[in-house]
């Protein structure tokens, strides 16, 4: 079956030129990952390995994630079409060229798009989406995927990621395009002028709100030095501009400041991997930081390292404990400054650790869960705008990801950047560390090991086996783990809870392909397949009395839990 529709590829009269040579150099393997499905969206859109194939980000497979989007605003239509798209790009190979041939496709359905010169961030990219009153937007990017990969996400109005109920209107309008081979981006002359594009003002309005987020803007800034690296992707100017205006003591990353979409001067771009943080740990020593901040490519993820007495010198926090941290410090100062709100609600995900919800408890902070993606948590933010029932005061993902404000209704990071400076220069005043304030808080709420394993199957082969090791997963009735009671079980696909020996249903979730098991002691153990890249994944939030037991604990449970039981 994927050698016919090679073939069709190899011999279609519009396919790109630069595909044909790939295509006739394609071994039986590369051949069949190509071509064997049809890329689909996932829990941040459309994103894939680059090169021609139909499960392959490419000119014409994007083309047809556009006419399907396309066809979704007609539906809603002439005035979404006028209102318009809101387009930007990353540093990635063809992220320039995909979000250009985006916009001239919508021009062809008489869309309206406003598209950026140059790379910015996907929440600027949100930001826009709202500033000009879109009716959706499109971010080309691969976020913290390697090098290899790109992508496509789409936003509504609000500027948020589809939810799956939105997402799936479009998908069927993108399955129902037979031919992507057949797609042109020719607009007419005419049409040609529906593409706006968008630059420095929209930024100058983009940097006002986020500096609006300061709590202490007054704080002293002359003790704290900052070591910065955008990972040669998107944040490399606002964040830079940021720091400048507000009068932060700051040193970038050189080598990684450029746009470089090869990524030559770091092991990953991905600020949950340690290799991320080489180079500016170089910096940090030579500069005596304080403290180390690494964003991801499109400027949505944060990562930060503290100054410790580490053997390396420096920290690297989770994203559960720099979420913690941020917590701790807008909570606590919202309060003193009589900044909190009547219904205050902060939401993380299923597979976020505990702890943030202990700290939110304790200023009066209500916490909802969603699953995994930012798009679910953008939903509930519009929920209640619209009702007021609550309002917002914090978002955040384990996964590096946060929202201070919500201007804009995906991760931040230039938010979050701005944010832990301040609390980092606010916290030294006090004679502390962003460390201390970490280990200040397990002491009031006990210690947390939150940690992640994930097994890497790619291709047809392991997108089977991924499916094998969840249902062996599903079916298995787990008692414990390393002699620990399973006192809890959920399944968000099948939407069933198991406690006590009974079962009953799991509501207010979207299906999901996700497990989640509480144990006994008050640690929890959850599975999900990726929704972006080929890798099932394993989240252990594990709790104990002290940083020696939950390390025991964590290295037990991780032993025991193993997918080799699967295997």
């Amino acid at each position: 079956m994927y050698k016919d529709v090679y073939e069709k590829w190899l011999h279609h009269p519009n396919l790109d030129p630069s595909y044909k040579e790939v295509l006739e150099n394609m071994d039986e393997t590369e051949m069949n990952d190509a071509f064997y499905t049809t890329i689909e969206f996932g829990t941040a859109g459309m994103r894939g390995l680059l090169g021609p194939g139909t499960n392959r980000i490419n000119l014409h497979t994007i083309r047809k994630a556009n006419v399907g989007f396309a066809q979704y605003i007609c539906e809603h239509g002439e005035e979404a079409k006028q209102r318009g798209i809101a387009i930007g790009y990353d540093n990635r190979h063809m992220s320039k060229e995909f979000a250009m041939d985006s916009a001239k496709v919508l021009a062809t359905y008489g869309i309206k798009s406003y598209v950026f010169e140059s790379l910015r961030p996907t929440p600027e990219l949100s930001f826009a989406v709202r500033h000009f009153n879109c009716f959706g937007g499109i971010m080309v990017t691969a976020s913290h995927n390697p090098k290899e990969y790109n992508g496509y996400k789409l936003y509504d109005e609000k500027g948020c990621q589809l939810v799956p109920a939105l997402a799936a209107q479009v998908i069927e309008k993108v399955n129902a395009v037979e031919d992507e081979l057949a797609i042109k981006a020719q607009p007419s002359e005419e049409q040609e002028k529906l593409i706006t594009i968008i630059g420095k003002d929209v930024d100058e309005e983009y940097y006002k709100n986020v500096l609006s987020i300061q709590l202490n803007p007054d704080v002293n800034k002359e003790n704290v030095k900052i070591i910065f690296s955008p990972e040669h992707g998107t944040a490399n100017i606002p964040v830079k501009e940021l720091y400048t205006r507000t009068g932060y003591h700051f040193v970038a990353v050189e080598e990684q400041c450029t746009p470089d979409p090869d990524f030559s001067n770091t092991p990953t771009p991905n600020p949950e991997e340690g290799g991320a943080y080489q180079l500016a740990v170089e910096y940090a020593k030579k500069e005596d930081a304080d403290i180390i901040l690494v964003c991801d490519p499109d400027a949505d993820r944060m990562g930060v390292a503290v100054k410790s007495e580490d053997e390396y010198g420096y920290t690297l926090l989770t994203g559960n404990q720099s979420g913690a941290v941020l917590i701790e410090y807008i909570f606590s100062q919202m309060k003193e400054k009589g900044l909190m709100p009547e219904h205050p609600v902060m939401f993380n995900t299923v597979v976020t650790g505990d702890l943030g919800e202990k700290i939110a408890s304790k200023y009066g902070v209500e916490t909802e869960k969603t699953l995994t993606g930012f798009k679910f948590i953008g939903e509930k933010i519009a929920k209640y705008e619209k009702s007021g029932e609550k309002q917002y005061v914090f978002g955040y993902e384990e996964s590096y990801g946060s929202l201070i404000k919500p201007f804009v209704r995906d991760k931040d990071a230039p938010q979050a950047c701005l944010m832990l400076a301040e609390a980092a220069c606010y916290y030294k005043e006090k004679g502390k560390t962003l460390l201390d304030v970490l280990h200040d808080l397990y002491a009031e709420f006990g210690y947390y090991e939150e940690s992640q394993t994930s097994l890497k199957l790619e291709g047809e082969a392991g997108a089977k086996r991924i499916q094998e090791i969840m249902t062996g997963f599903r079916t298995s009735d787990m008692k414990d783990v390393a002699g620990v009671k399973v006192v809890r079980f959920e399944d968000y696909k099948e939407c069933r809870i198991v406690e006590n020996g009974k079962e009953r249903e799991l509501t207010g979730f979207t299906k999901s392909d996700v497990l989640k098991y509480y144990l006994e002691d008050g640690s929890w153990i959850a599975i999900r397949p990726s929704g972006t890249e080929p890798k099932c994944k394993f989240y252990y939030c594990v709790r104990g009395a002290s940083f020696e037991e939950v390390q025991q604990k964590t290295n037990a449970y991780q032993k025991a839990w193993s997918w080799k039981v699967f295997v």
